[in-house]
């Protein structure tokens, strides 16, 4: 893994970044994370976040477009186990989580717009490796995602 740099540092050095809007919140224990992004966009359906999950994840970052519903959650304590069993290093989000003690737990990065009590619907439907675009960024597959306590954003997949 390459050292982490700041958000603030890499904003500054590197103009060309993708600096998010600060929409979503920090749901995980780890505020400091950083790898290539696995893109999914989905509709208040979660099964493709699960299986994406229970892969390996290699210090990728899994980034969700979720289309901003907050009509239930797309990530619950069950999926954020599986995130931290297998390897990866967050999961951003544009939609709501739940379990929000158990994933504070978890050694896992993850911002989401808000929290919901609400499971979302099991139908497998969605779009794997596809760009997808919110908080005023677009996130293609392998690009690099830096989130910090700062807030996150997006480089090309051939940056650190």
């Amino acid at each position: 893994m390459t050292d982490f740099i700041p958000t603030t540092d890499l904003s500054d050095a590197q103009p060309q970044a993708q600096v998010a809007a600060p929409v979503l919140r920090d749901f995980g224990g780890r505020t400091r994370f950083q790898g290539a992004a696995v893109t999914l966009r989905i509709s208040e359906n979660n099964p493709l976040v699960r299986q994406t999950l229970q892969t390996p994840g290699a210090g990728r970052v899994l980034v969700v477009d979720g289309g901003g519903s907050l009509n239930c959650a797309l990530l619950g304590g069950n999926l954020g186990v599986f995130g931290v069993e297998n390897g990866w290093e967050g999961v951003i989000i544009h939609g709501c989580v739940r379990d929000t003690a158990e994933l504070r737990e978890l050694d896992l990065g993850i911002r989401a717009l808000a929290a919901h009590p609400r499971r979302s619907g099991k139908l497998e439907e969605g779009e794997r490796d596809v760009p997808v675009t919110f908080a005023g960024v677009t996130i293609r597959p392998g690009d690099h995602v830096v989130a910090d306590e700062d807030g996150w954003l997006v480089l090309g997949a051939e940056s650190p």
